[in-house]
């Protein structure tokens, strides 16, 4: 069996199982369980490398990143035991799928670090599946402008492939990669440079023509830590200078092009102006995540330090909402859109500072290594957490994690000699 899953087969079948998560964030909603077999696929060929090769060098590597992501998992997990009966069969869904924070640190604290090679084709092609899903998102906008234009009046986005949210998000982190891969890989050829640099410019001319403020506010930071970068540890202060008339010129620009980006920002304003209006919760997204936010506050400090367990939130919710804010419907009943907030909600405030000890260990772990792609995915989820909960949907969980934990292998050496530049 060695001789026929030889080390190199096996590394290979890793990343084409990686291939097979990044490809199902994209059609999760037509092959669901892509994902799922692209998880599952990596954590066999994880335990067939280690049963069979042993770990050699690996064996030495670090277990703290992966044992502190994996303890998430295990927060929800523990939730159970003062879950209500009634809603045991949530809390068994909740479990399935919080479960990748469980696998894939294991796989990949497992396998070695995945060649050069594989991670620059894995990165490629998940900003390649970004821009194809922002042509075909593009595409329909030209075929219905009035009517998608209008929808941006009334808090809705164009259709997109994944949802727009999480889809805002990854057309950060594929800008801020292609760049990335720009600037430090010097092994691309000429015409991967080249494309590179036409992924950048779409992608960012095509966050402001979706225009939804989480990839928005994500797009503006990851550029603004760009800048500090240039200035503060590289010392180039023409290109942070280039880069900050770029971000300071698009947001124009777009409003003087973009239908879409002007009816956001006009609904954002009379959003924000109806905030005082209790009832406008029915109608108005941003009303309705404040007062979730009101009704979360009541809930944890209720139930302090151990919260209600993630399976009953709702039912906790819905009666803090019927008792204090009568005027707003049931179906307009929301969970807190901040990760943090829903966290406090489900396990309590010791929940909560378990959970960011965890999440956020690896990327203290790397400090002070130079690590571009690990802070640019901790900074745009970080910033996600605040407006969404980001972990609690199958494509933001997977989303989050898969590239947290590519750019931790790339921190390994592979099989390349040291001193050479791996995407991490």
């Amino acid at each position: 069996m060695r001789s026929i899953l030889t080390v190199p087969r096996l590394l290979v079948a890793a990343a084409v199982f990686c291939s097979f998560i990044v490809v199902g964030l994209f059609v999760a909603k037509f092959f669901r369980i892509l994902p799922s077999i692209g998880i599952i696929g990596l954590v066999l060929t994880a335990i067939g490398y280690a049963f069979l090769h042993g770990r050699g060098e690996e064996a030495s590597k670090d277990w703290r990143p992966y044992v502190a992501l994996s303890c998430v998992f295990l927060i929800h997990a523990a939730a159970g035991i003062h879950t209500e009966q009634a809603n045991m069969s949530e809390y068994t869904r909740d479990v399935v799928l919080q479960s990748p924070f469980l696998l894939l640190p294991l796989a990949f604290w497992l396998l070695p670090g995945l060649p050069t090679q594989y991670l620059r084709i894995l990165w490629q092609l998940f900003i390649g599946c970004v821009v194809v899903a922002a042509l075909v998102a593009t595409g329909n906008y030209l075929l219905h402008p009035a009517e998608i234009n209008e929808m941006y009046l009334h808090s809705k986005i164009m259709p997109t492939e994944p949802d727009h949210i999480r889809f805002s998000l990854m057309v950060t982190l594929a800008t801020a990669a292609a760049l990335v891969l720009f600037a430090f890989d010097k092994t691309l050829a000429k015409t991967n440079r080249q494309l590179l640099l036409f992924a950048v410019v779409l992608l960012a001319l095509f966050q402001h023509l979706l225009a939804v403020r989480s990839g928005l506010v994500t797009f503006y930071a990851i550029g603004l830590i760009m800048i500090g970068w240039l200035v503060v540890r590289a010392r180039q202060f023409r290109q942070a200078a280039i880069l900050a008339a770029v971000l300071l010129v698009l947001p124009v620009i777009s409003y003087a092009s973009f239908p879409t980006f002007r009816n956001k920002f006009a609904n954002t304003q009379d959003d924000l102006s109806k905030v005082s209006n209790t009832a406008a919760a029915n109608d108005y997204s941003l009303v309705a995540r404040v007062y979730s936010y009101k009704v979360a506050a009541k809930v944890v400090e209720a139930n302090p330090w151990f919260g209600v367990s993630k399976a009953d939130m709702e039912t906790e919710l819905a009666v803090h909402y019927r008792q204090d804010y009568p005027s707003i419907r049931a179906e307009s009943y929301i969970m807190p859109h901040n990760q943090f907030i829903y966290l406090a909600v489900a396990f309590g405030l010791l929940g909560v500072l378990l959970f960011t000890l965890c999440f956020y260990y690896p990327l203290l772990w790397t400090w002070p290594r130079f690590a571009p792609l690990i802070v640019i995915q901790y900074a745009i989820v970080s910033l996600s957490f605040l407006v969404e909960y980001t972990l609690e949907t199958q494509i933001g969980l997977t989303y989050s994690l898969l590239f947290i934990l590519l750019a931790l292998n790339g921190t390994s050496n592979g099989e390349e000699k040291a001193g050479s530049w791996r995407p991490s």
